[in-house]
């Protein structure tokens, strides 16, 4: 089945099928929720309304502590530029391998419209080499990538790839200049086929407290007591991240007398 993309904001790539399904609950969330990441929140904003409007664009990676916005974000902007031409893949990372059958689809697609590949928790480990189809579509090769595309991912690692010790080692200093290993030049050279390089750090106590009084806007209830337990439901989770945030929001929100 194709995707009527007039009709359809986003899809999923299915691999058993080989096929795109169309999502038809889109996660709500918008930019004016996420707290405390600002100004990864303008910049992403601003590369998504360049690609959209056909100006020079980046692909987008988002790197940082878990439960820290990376996938909300890029899920918010969605919500704020379909109605421009926006429209959102998901693939997984062990999918990657779909990914020259998926641009082959694209290239069929209207051109009016503008699409993100979306690539949540990419990460690859020692001797993986599944990352190799987003060479093909962050550069090219010889066919160049379609300009009416580009990646969006989100990663916990910076270089997506593992860094050993001993890779770090072999680097020399050379008139001043840091020559990478090999190996290590290899790893580094993934991401930096991103021109767009989003980092995201662990939320403080006072925007973890801002989060939560977002989520309770709509309800009457004593400021202190609610930081109180939102404290407490961080303390039992080991976190304090927008997240955990939002999970607690779930749980208190259940408790309420209805």
């Amino acid at each position: 089945m194709r995707v009527d993309w007039h009709q359809v904001y986003a899809a999923v790539w299915r691999s058993h099928s080989q096929k795109l399904k169309p999502v038809e609950r889109l996660d709500s969330v918008r930019l004016d929720e996420l707290k405390g990441i600002d100004k990864q929140k303008q910049a992403l904003l601003d590369n998504t309304r360049h690609f959209v409007e056909g100006k020079t664009s980046n692909h987008a990676m988002l790197w940082g502590a878990r439960g820290t916005g990376k996938s909300s974000v890029i899920k918010a902007l969605l919500n704020e530029l379909a109605p421009q031409g926006l429209r959102m893949l998901q693939i997984d990372k062990d999918e990657l391998h779909h990914l020259p059958e998926i641009l082959d689809s694209l290239e069929e697609a209207d051109k009016q419209f503008r699409f993100v590949i979306f690539c949540d928790d990419l990460s690859f480990e020692e001797g993986e080499s599944s990352y190799k189809p987003l060479k093909s579509l962050l550069e090219g090769g010889l066919e160049l990538p379609p300009e009416h595309v580009r990646l969006y991912a989100t990663s916990n690692r910076r270089h997506l790839l593992p860094e050993k010790q001993s890779e770090n080692q072999l680097s020399k200093l050379v008139d001043g200049e840091v020559h990478y290993a090999d190996s290590l030049e290899d790893k580094l050279a993934l991401s930096d086929r991103f021109g767009l390089t989003l980092s995201f750090y662990p939320s403080n106590w006072e925007n973890y407290f801002a989060i939560v009084e977002s989520l309770f806007a709509d309800h009457t209830i004593d400021r202190q007591q609610l930081h109180e337990a939102a404290r407490l439901y961080a303390m039992g989770r080991g976190s304090h991240s927008g997240r955990t945030a939002k999970q607690f929001y779930q749980y208190f929100l259940a408790s309420l007398p209805s």
